[in-house]
């Protein structure tokens, strides 16, 4: 008999071990912190940052059902990416992180407005706007969700909607993103003093020195830029840089600045310092224009193809996972007009023209794309949308100004170009050139 016990307790050893190793709960793998470069590894704030990260990635070792610090941890992640413009790594770290969350808690109000936050960073506008109706419904009397939902209704173009979800915003918490949500909003629909008014009221909101009050006194610097004031804008953006030295933005806007005094050398190198310090594909594309401005041709030509490079690689990673990766299909229109690849230019603001229809900037997007290749009519459809809230954006103006005398409407063309040139020609050079040239040809 003994002769078949053991055998027999072989079996079941190894049935129970496959069956541990089958059914055991998968070990949950926590993205890391990565460490910052240059000029972003300096200072208190980073020793903090990394103190605080590296406490709750000890927390999750010690507890993976731990998910207050998992949340924590996302929300760090996602400032992380706000300060280092890492967004494909922190912003897939902080989705994997949410996920887990939701799973375990698919009702947590947080979790479903970080993931809000999360997909309006990406452009998944749509998405971001499903999910913060979703928390709204769990908690309607938080300020913050209203914010969320006032971005993705300006973004998928309901700017009525957006307008409620802002006053409601203010009326629950008025703080820095409710005033900046009403200086945006002032913006785009024309009132440009107002939007002023308005994002100062949001930096004197907010702490000296911290991120997000440094990206809103930038903001400021870029409303005094398109009202044509450029003396507040340079004050503010060396204020900005006073609080945090070695901003990127601060920085690329004393460099749009220089540029518009046309000191093209200060200019590039000013864009050059924020693009080491921060992933940004604007940087990338404003130094395409300095360095054509500069009479560099190879220089140009090779931050477009960087810049496409750049675009085409978030945008291939979005058609890979509909839930991550960033659509920038709008911006690689205006890059493929850069390099004079005007199908793909047109590919691509359609694509982003059957997104969201009803925003203003992708109708001014997909009318310009056409007003280069030529189809004027066509193109002034679109141009009617977008200047349907009565922006007085210059380069909009401009463009709609050069699209008007192609289509026979002359006179009320020129007056906007006129317009925009009087306040801020500096913004985009070559609707500058050629708005003068036509108004020269007379």
């Amino acid at each position: 008999m003994k002769k078949y016990l053991y055998p027999s307790l072989i079996v079941v050893f190894c049935c129970l071990a496959a069956a541990i190793f089958i059914f055991k709960k998968p070990a949950v793998r926590t993205p890391e912190l990565k460490e910052r470069h240059a000029d972003l590894s300096v200072g208190k704030e980073w020793l903090n940052t990394k103190a605080a990260i590296q406490g709750l990635l000890a927390k999750l070792r010690t507890n993976p059902d731990d998910q207050k610090s998992r949340l924590l941890l996302a929300q760090a992640y996602m400032q992380e990416a706000r300060v280092t413009g890492d967004h494909p790594y922190y912003d897939g770290a902080a989705v994997q992180l949410l996920d887990v969350v939701l799973k375990a808690e698919p009702d947590n109000f947080e979790a479903l407005c970080c993931k809000a936050s999360l997909s309006l960073t990406q452009h998944h506008f749509a998405q971001g706007l499903g999910l913060a109706q979703q928390a709204q419904q769990l908690n309607p009397n938080s300020g913050f969700v209203y914010g969320l939902l006032t971005d993705a209704n300006v973004e998928m173009g309901h700017y009525e909607e957006a307008v409620k979800m802002a006053d409601k915003m203010n009326t629950l918490r008025p703080d820095l993103p409710a005033y900046a949500r009403v200086s945006y909003l002032r913006e785009i629909y024309g009132d440009v003093p107002g939007a002023i008014e308005a994002m100062s009221y949001a930096v004197k909101a907010g702490y000296i020195g911290l991120e997000q009050t440094e990206w809103t006194r930038v903001a400021l610097g870029h409303l005094y830029e398109v009202s044509g004031d450029t003396a507040r804008a340079r004050n503010t953006f060396r204020m900005a840089l006073a609080a945090r030295p070695g901003y990127a933005y601060a920085l690329a806007g004393l460099g749009r600045l220089a540029a518009a005094q046309k000191d093209y050398a200060t200019a590039i190198k000013l864009h050059q310092q924020a693009r080491a310090m921060v992933k940004d594909y604007a940087f990338s594309d404003e130094l395409t224009d300095l360095y054509r401005l500069n009479g560099q041709p190879a220089e140009a030509q090779k931050m477009a193809k960087e810049s496409i490079e750049m675009l085409a690689g978030a945008a291939q990673e979005a058609d890979d996972n509909e839930q991550l990766g960033h659509y920038v299909d709008r911006e690689l229109a205006y890059a493929y007009l850069k390099t004079n690849e005007l199908d793909k230019a047109l590919e691509h603001a359609k694509i982003e023209y059957d997104r969201r229809p009803d925003n203003i900037d992708v109708n001014e997007t997909v009318a310009w794309v056409l007003y280069k290749r030529g189809d004027y009519a066509e193109a002034q459809k679109y141009m009617q949308v977008a200047r349907r809230t009565g922006s007085k954006n210059p380069a909009l103006l401009c463009r709609a100004g050069l699209l008007l005398t192609k289509v026979g409407k002359t006179a009320e063309g020129q007056r906007l170009i006129e317009s925009a040139l009087k306040t801020a020609p500096y913004l985009n050079p070559e609707l500058e050139a050629e708005g003068k040239k036509l108004l020269a040809a007379r």
